[in-house]
């Protein structure tokens, strides 16, 4: 990065973050002279997702330089903004532009009548780029048209033309990923798609051909194929699998799947090669009743805490009232969660920190319909109590307290529904909105709208992480590598490299698993709702993919990053334009397809690269 351009790159990131207010800015930007800021400002602009800004962008579709073009197509994509995308593709030359503008054709709110057409002529682009982005603007247009679009029949014939006649893993991905949304099938496309070398390929033809699939050499094309097993006896065949994830799906598939015998996972309680195997088994096992007992009693006492979540839930269901009672005051939030079934548990325990905890709580209270009058106090303190930590990433227990005050017919609480329509995050203003126009009867309106704007690292901070990567080091089963991607977003790395540099990560460990989607981790409480940060990070989000091996930031809704963090395990392209990737996978994908729950983040260290080379 030059050094005369981090003013203009300053300028236009604190213009961003300003949201709204910093659009007079943006404009600016992009109706002046400096190539970079226009591209900056336009990228900005796509972000805000706002229609009114499609005027500013329209220009600059047509600009002399490419590279303004290409981010005003990706910002017209981000808006979903309607425009003759046909008539720019007749005279754009650059590669890149013109995958940008197919994107964009085929996110458009409303479809131009010549978009399906166009797009499938794309598919014959002189150059990769463009066919790739021809085809990503096909599955968004037919993913985001909803149930109603149905694409014409020489159009799927086209896309499977295409996926044919191409060589290229990217694109036959996203083709068949189309063609499968669509519900095309054809002998020639599924036998091509199961000879396929790459993975990612053979695995979105599972639902067609998973019984000639289930041996096959890539984890993730086996476990798709167990995802469609015909038969009980198929899913058997999967829970002796190498692999951990595939192994547990099985188990899980086995237990859940009517007919199937689930005598047959009784020995893996104790044979299971891993704890998560054996816990698994514990729910879903059919066993003797003593002999449920006794693998209950035993299990309880593990010292690893995941344990005992799957052994509360198993107690739950095998009505130990003994062995529930002994968790649900267990030392750790997650077990007391899976062991709680009391209101008294539930109101002992609005008091807790723990935002899954609370929001458990709550949601406990909420469902059976106790009679909260003599508790309010408690609700209500608990609500205050977090409402004064500040944490704007506790937002989740809040609302669910705030919902149960308003399930209380007293009017004491109305000073304190007054105050939270003035509350920094609009999503507890609503809510004390909805509850006091349901008690008086008349239209209340929130005071707060717009959620609050964090500070954001330093420039020189920002700066300084150019080229950077960072080193994940996993407990017990080696190192990750990863490129930052400081300059498509650089708030979201600026705050991880601040986070990881603090030690914030260190010790925590993946909670969320879906085999063949993404892992995610990075949480305090070591759940979706207590989140790494305090405030919520914006959205950042544009060209960067959600491709296998990148890193993404969790949110709960547009613009309420919390710090946690994903790694995609396939190429998961609906997630694209919709979460911020922060970074890409340098070396270490068999350390990600290792991770498993309770997968331990040992730390993370951010390595910069010389500054001379930063220039």
């Amino acid at each position: 990065m030059l050094v005369a351009q981090v003013p203009v790159d300053r300028a236009v990131l604190d213009a961003e973050q300003a949201r709204a207010a910093g659009v007079p800015a943006l404009t600016r930007f992009a109706q002046g002279r400096d190539v970079r800021a226009q591209r900056l400002a336009a990228r900005a602009l796509g972000r805000l997702e706002d229609p009114a800004q499609r005027e500013t962008l329209v220009p600059l579709l047509t600009a002399r330089d490419a590279g303004v073009r290409r981010a005003a197509a990706g910002a017209m994509a981000q808006l979903r903004a309607t425009h003759d995308y046909s008539s720019l593709l007749r005279t754009e030359r650059d590669p890149e532009v013109r995958a940008a503008l197919f994107e964009a054709a085929g996110r458009a709110r409303i479809t131009e009548a010549n978009a399906e057409p166009t797009l499938v002529g794309g598919l014959r682009d002189l150059r990769a780029m463009g066919r790739l982005g021809a085809a990503r603007g096909l599955e968004s247009l037919l993913r985001l048209g909803g149930d109603s679009l149905k694409l014409q029949p020489s159009t799927l014939s086209g896309i499977e033309a295409a996926f044919l006649a191409s060589t290229d893993a990217s694109l036959r991905q996203i083709l068949l990923l189309t063609l499968n949304r669509a519900r095309y099938t054809t002998p020639a496309l599924v036998t091509a798609a199961r000879r396929d070398r790459h993975p990612e390929v053979r695995r979105l033809v599972a639902r067609q051909s998973a019984a000639a699939l289930a041996n096959d050499p890539s984890p993730m094309v086996r476990y798709e194929a167990l995802r469609f097993a015909a038969t009980c006896a198929d899913v058997y065949g999967f829970i002796a699998d190498a692999d951990e994830h595939v192994a547990l799906g099985a188990i899980e598939a086995t237990g859940r799947r009517e007919g199937c015998d689930r005598a047959r996972l009784a020995a893996l309680v104790t044979t299971g090669r891993t704890w998560r195997m054996r816990s698994l088994a514990l729910v879903w096992a059919a066993m003797e009743d003593a002999e449920r007992l006794r693998a209950i009693r035993t299990m309880a006492r593990d010292t690893i805490w995941q344990v005992r979540v799957a052994v509360a839930t198993a107690a739950r269901l095998a009505k130990d009232s003994a062995t529930v009672a002994t968790l649900v005051r267990d030392s750790n939030p997650n077990v007391v969660i899976a062991a709680m079934t009391r209101a008294e548990d539930a109101v002992r325990n609005l008091r807790s920190d723990h935002a899954g905890l609370a929001l458990a709580s709550a949601n406990l209270l909420m469902n059976q319909q106790t009679e909260l009058r003599p508790q309010l106090a408690r609700v209500t303190g608990a609500y205050l109590r977090l409402a004064g930590d500040g944490s704007m990433t506790m937002r989740d227990p809040r609302v669910a307290l705030l919902k149960l005050i308003g399930t209380v017919p007293d009017t004491s609480t109305n000073a304190l529904l007054r105050d939270a329509l003035y509350d920094r995050d609009p999503a507890i203003a609503a809510e004390a909105a909805r509850i006091l126009t349901a008690r008086t009867g008349t239209a209340v309106a929130a005071g707060t709208t717009a959620l609050p704007i964090p500070p954001i690292p330093p420039a020189s901070y920002i700066r300084g992480l150019a080229g950077a990567s960072a080193r994940i080091r996993m407990r017990g089963l080696g190192t990750m590598t990863v490129n930052l991607l400081t300059d498509e977003a650089p708030v979201t790395v600026g705050v991880f490299a601040q986070l990881a540099e603090s030690g914030q990560y260190n010790g925590l460990t993946f909670h969320r698993i879906v085999p063949n989607f993404v892992v995610q981790g990075g949480s305090p409480g070591a759940d979706e709702y207590d989140g790494r940060t305090r405030e919520f990070l914006r959205d950042e989000v544009g060209f960067a993919r959600n491709a296998r091996g990148t890193i993404g930031i969790s949110t709960r809704g547009r613009d309420t990053g919390d710090g946690q963090i994903y790694f995609n395990l396939v190429d998961n392209v609906r997630l694209d334009r919709d979460y911020t990737v922060l970074a890409t996978m340098r070396s270490g994908l068999d350390i990600m397809d290792r991770i498993h729950e309770g997968a331990v983040i040992e730390r993370i260290d951010i390595i910069r690269r010389p500054a001379a080379k930063r220039r």
